[in-house]
């Protein structure tokens, strides 16, 4: 894979590079052996190998002491040999993800990133997830931590942390939506081309998440869906929809989604009501309306059982233009 390193690579980028090392990088013996060989071929002189592997040698303009002054402190991953061997983190950075936290800094781990906020004693007593790979071993380490291998992302206040790979992506849309609102994470997202919410409580594994090469999958029934939220849906509609019966489709959105049908239009009409709340002045009655949970006293009931506070207080919570944070990783 080509790295344009005399230019630098932009941390935006930095997601884009990490895709192809993930899936193509790491051997996995027990799928196929063997695995591919990637090589990193930079564009400029190449280094004698003391990134090990195939991997790179990142240099940053910041320091652990700089955490300590973020709003946010988000925590990646931490190397394999501290996971897999028990190889001790680097102090300096437990100290310093315990100043942060002391200093009011909000804390997110993704994937392995959890055994990071353990050590440092932040998840003692908390719920916590990681990749599910990793949640037996990071029991095992941590007994103070309340560990769940079956969600996506916990949310837990000031500590947040996710599973591996595309539940970081999750977890990180997450925040967005707390910080700046249901609409900005939703542009967001679609800038990005991922969906714009999956619950945190939604499995890690499901069945079927990669489908079959000749399935079309069942985006175009949930895009036909999220267009007419104002109308009444029903599972036989979104079967007959999608050529299935109402058993069968039933299946195949549960093991894409985690959810059922019914559960996810609900998640569905929430969203757009969160959206409508942020971005017009629109009565609450209208807006049971138009993302089809009803009446205002529906629209009361599933929001404060959802989201916890009520649709008056959720739009005061979220103006139209949100301050800027700091985020630091």
């Amino acid at each position: 894979m080509v790295v344009t390193e005399e230019i630098g690579v932009p941390s935006w980028d930095l997601y884009e590079l990490s895709i192809p090392c993930t899936v193509f990088g790491k051997p996995q013996p027990d799928l196929a052996d063997p695995w591919y060989d990637l090589r990193l071929c930079g564009t400029g002189e190449p280094e004698d190998g003391s990134a090990g592997g195939a991997g790179l040698a990142l240099r940053t303009p910041y320091g652990l002491d700089d955490l300590v002054g973020a709003d946010t402190v988000v925590v990646p991953s931490v190397p394999d040999p501290c996971v897999e061997e028990g190889r001790p983190l680097p102090p300096a950075l437990i100290d310093a993800l315990r100043r942060a936290y002391d200093a009011g800094a909000r804390m997110v781990s993704l994937c392995t990133g959890a055994f990071a906020l353990a050590e440092a004693g932040l998840l003692d007593g908390r719920r916590a997830t990681a990749h599910w790979m990793h949640t037996a071993q990071l029991a095992a380490r941590y007994p103070k931590v309340r560990v769940d291998d079956s969600v996506l992302y916990v949310d837990d206040g000031d500590v947040l942390t996710s599973a591996g790979l595309t539940a970081g992506l999750d977890l990180c849309l997450h925040l967005v939506r707390r910080d700046l609102g249901a609409h900005v994470a939703n542009q967001l997202a679609r800038r990005m081309v991922v969906p714009a919410h999956r619950p945190g409580g939604q499995a890690q594994f499901v069945d079927l998440s990669v489908p079959a090469a000749d399935d079309e999958g069942l985006a175009p029934v949930l895009a036909w869906a999220r267009a007419r939220l104002d109308q009444p849906l029903t599972v036989e509609d979104l079967a007959e929809r999608a050529a299935l019966s109402p058993r069968t489709f039933y299946r195949r959105l549960q093991a894409a989604t985690g959810t059922t049908p019914l559960q996810w239009l609900l998640d569905q009409r929430l969203a757009r009501a969160q959206s409508l709340l942020e971005s017009t002045d629109l009565p609450v009655e209208k807006i049971g309306e138009l993302s089809g949970l009803g009446t205002a006293n529906n629209l009361r009931h599933h929001f404060l059982k959802r989201v916890g506070v009520s649709p008056s207080d959720y739009r005061r919570a979220f103006p139209r233009t949100a301050p800027e944070a700091t985020l630091a990783g």
